[in-house]
């Protein structure tokens, strides 16, 4: 018997796998960029999602490699995108509405925190704010305001991103390593990765 997918791309359908590799990469660069720049789209889940796809319909691991490539590089792009308004913002005499919506994601205490750790370990800081849940923001705001030139903050970044991009790719490989049907492997990935947003939020409220 011919497996639904098959038969529905040899009706018309559903576009060839090809095309939807083609269409599925930049969609996935697009959307993790925007998400650094606008943190309301769940790049994380994202970025898992795309690697449960890779692990069970594409040749390994030249697929995950590149959900892996991908998703780093949209990170990367970003952020130091968003640095760079903010960086805008800091030395303009009217400010800017990047930087002030910096400010509105970072409650003072955060922002007091991620300075003190900044002094004291510097742009490693910046790979642990990436793989921490709401961390990127105070960073980089503490960053912003230290005056930390572009070139220095962007070599920092990239490590973060690279270590962020793999975190949740080995995310995705687990549920895709677990089931063997791809919606459940799917499932457990953005399960995961929401509740490790929720995370802080939810020990911040049992702290209270």
């Amino acid at each position: 018997m011919i497996p639904w997918r098959e038969a529905a791309a040899a009706a018309g359908q559903v576009p060839p796998e090809g095309t939807q590799q083609a269409l599925g990469y930049p969609a996935l660069f697009v959307l993790v960029a925007l998400g650094a720049l606008v943190p309301v789209i769940p790049t994380g889940a994202l970025v898992s999602t795309a690697a449960v796809v890779a692990f069970h319909h594409q040749a390994l691991p030249f697929g995950l490699l590149l959900v892996f490539g991908v998703s780093a590089s949209a990170a990367f792009l970003g952020d130091v995108a968003l640095y760079w308004l903010g960086r805008r913002g800091v030395h303009s005499r009217g400010g800017s509405r990047w930087l002030e919506s910096l400010r509105g994601r970072a409650t003072p205490e955060r922002l007091e925190r991620a300075r003190a750790k900044l002094d004291d370990n510097g742009v490693k800081v910046l790979v642990l704010s990436r793989l921490v849940p709401a961390g990127r923001i105070p960073v980089m705001l503490a960053c912003l305001l230290a005056g930390m030139p572009l070139r220095r903050f962007a070599r920092g970044d990239a490590p973060a991103c690279l270590a962020w991009a793999a975190t949740y790719g080995l995310i995705g490989i687990l549920g895709g390593s677990l089931f063997s049907e791809p919606w459940k492997g799917v499932a457990l990935a953005v399960g995961v990765t929401l509740l490790i947003s929720a995370g802080p939020a939810g020990w911040r409220l049992a702290r209270r």
